[in-house]
């Protein structure tokens, strides 16, 4: 048995960048400890396995994600990854929009350009007044916090600035004592080309540092809407290898809007392939 496997920097225009991700395409699904061991021996963060779906939307697929550790419900690069796979490899015409089963409920992909944008749904946070001594610990950042805030999987923590962001040394052992999958850190950007930076922690699920994590603007998108009062922001993941997002609140409190317009966020990124494989099982 081969099953043929895709490596995609994701968030990049280039080789070497942004964030690699694995994708592997099946014709049906696949057992789930076979997903997870593929993902531990590729050893990215997250690697994607999809199959069409059959009797559905056209253009739909079952995607799960997965890291070397566990699966997640939720994953941005990995997303955007498969979704570049399906056209580049040919599963999918250009101008079809790519649809996705996944465990955070139906997300799609459209191709725009050389661009791909991806339909999430928002994961918002609130103020939280929980902060403890191994929180602030864990972070190494002494008193450059502005805010702590929370989502249902994350801390969101503003710091002072980016050169306080860029000069973090977190204390891994200590994340992953916390209640969460990981901390998301941002900062107002120093450059006028960006609106927010950001770097992503999560230990407890196998990364200490993400290189650009798509899920995690799902949160800051609608945190920084707030702050800067627009609804299209462009970030940057300022990780060693770095990455760039174009963000869009689609916020709607609108008893009219559908649930496909309410509470989503449009994140939107490059992706380039940088290997292909057969596996041998």
């Amino acid at each position: 048995m081969s099953l043929t496997i895709t490596q995609v920097d994701a968030f990049t225009d280039r080789p070497f960048s942004g964030n690699p991700a694995g994708v592997c395409v099946t014709e049906k699904p696949i057992p789930a400890d076979l997903m997870q061991a593929i993902a531990a021996e590729m050893n990215l963060s997250e690697t994607g396995f999809l199959y069409p779906l059959e009797r559905s939307i056209e253009g739909s697929y079952n995607l799960r994600w997965f890291t070397p550790a566990v699966e997640v419900d939720l994953c941005g690069h990995g997303t955007l990854a498969s979704a570049h796979v399906l056209w580049s490899e040919g599963y999918l015409k250009a101008d079809a929009i790519a649809h996705f089963n996944t465990k955070s409920g139906w997300l799609s992909a459209t191709k725009k350009e050389d661009w791909i944008e991806l339909n999430f749904p928002a994961q918002p946070v609130t103020v939280t007044s929980h902060v403890t001594p191994q929180l602030i610990k864990s972070l190494c950042c002494g008193g450059n916090i502005r805010t702590v805030t929370k989502s249902d999987v994350n801390y969101l923590i503003e710091l002072q600035s980016e050169k306080v962001l860029k000069a973090l040394e977190p204390d891994f052992d200590e994340i992953k004592k916390l209640p969460v999958h990981g901390i998301i850190a941002t900062a107002p950007a120093d450059s006028e080309e960006y609106d927010f930076v950001s770097r992503y922690f999560a230990p407890a699920v196998g990364i200490n540092e993400d290189p650009v994590t798509g899920s995690a603007h799902t949160s800051l998108a609608p945190y920084w809407q707030e702050k800067l009062g627009k609804s299209e922001m462009i970030a940057q993941q300022i990780s060693k290898r770095g990455g760039t997002i174009r963000v869009r609140c689609a916020l709607s409190d609108s008893n009219t809007a559908s649930d496909a317009e309410k509470n989503r966020i449009l994140i939107s990124g490059q992706a380039v392939t940088t290997l292909k494989g057969e596996l041998l099982l």
